[in-house]
């Protein structure tokens, strides 16, 4: 059965593009007879706060949507998380990364102007690996991709997903070497992503189209793990003014605040083209 989901994390409250990803979503549902559900990607500790969770909810009851109960959070599913990330351990397919952002930052400030591409990161030798170790030193699990397409051999040029309507070969070097994890927090969105898929039996992820290039590492995790791949529709952004996207420090286009000023939800719709 078709079956596709909306994900927005509680770190603020939902605005103009949330809104048009959640209706385009639930409407393909609605279209297909089939599934909508709601997932809350709440592994950002620092910034997921309750009082947008309960927002979220409000949002999109206010919006006409239903959704399956009870919802997954994915802070509930760290275990989950964590049971894959051994598995890749297992398979050697990750290495410790020590790297700090600005380190990667100043790394590419230095590179020729015409750089581009992922950020540049190699595993260190083990004797250095054991130096930083023995420090304490913060780091992120990262994904090989070059023992990626060993372990996974000749299919590895066969990758590829439908998007669009469209076959799209995988092409993984254009994100590198992923994080997939951190020294004391076992996911990133990569890995908890492709594992809620999996698990909910998404059959048709629908998101906007700055997160297509996603796709082309996930299929590679989908593969690793042993899971399906589902079928990619990646829509327009929505854009303010300026032609930006919209940011939830917006408080302007905020769902709630529209909603305070009088807004009706229809309005909304065919604001937005829907």
């Amino acid at each position: 059965m078709f079956a596709t989901r909306f994900a927005p994390s509680p770190t603020g409250y939902l605005h103009l593009g949330h809104a048009f990803s959640a209706w385009t979503a639930f409407d393909a549902a609605q279209s297909e007879q089939g599934r909508f559900i709601l997932r809350i990607e709440d592994t950002d500790l620092t910034r997921c706060r309750p009082e947008f969770e309960a927002a979220i909810y409000e949002d999109l009851a206010w919006l006409g949507l239903t959704w399956e109960s009870p919802v997954r959070r994915q802070s509930d599913h760290m275990a989950d998380y964590e049971a894959a990330l051994e598995r890749l351990k297992a398979l050697g397919l990750l290495y410790r990364c020590f790297k700090t952002r600005k380190e990667l930052m100043e790394a590419i400030a230095s590179a020729p102007h015409s750089f581009s591409g992922p950020e540049p990161v190699a595993p260190l030798p083990p004797s250095d690996e054991a130096d930083q170790l023995a420090t304490g030193k913060a780091y992120a699990w990262r994904l090989s991709l070059a023992r990626s397409a060993a372990v996974i051999g000749a299919d590895w040029d066969r990758l590829g997903f439908e998007a669009n309507g469209q076959w799209v070969k995988a092409d993984p070097g254009q994100l590198g070497d992923i994080v997939l994890a951190r020294k004391e927090f076992p996911s990133s969105y990569h890995l908890a992503s492709v594992l809620d898929d999996a698990s909910q039996g998404i059959t048709h992820v629908i998101r906007g189209e700055d997160l297509a290039e996603a796709a082309h590492i996930h299929v590679v995790l989908q593969k690793l793990l042993g899971l399906p791949t589902p079928i990619y529709r990646h829509h327009r952004l929505i854009l303010d003014a300026d032609g930006k996207r919209f940011a939830k420090r917006n408080q302007s286009v905020t769902l709630r605040s529209l909603r305070e000023s009088g807004t009706s939800p229809a309005l909304i719709r065919t604001s937005l083209g829907l």
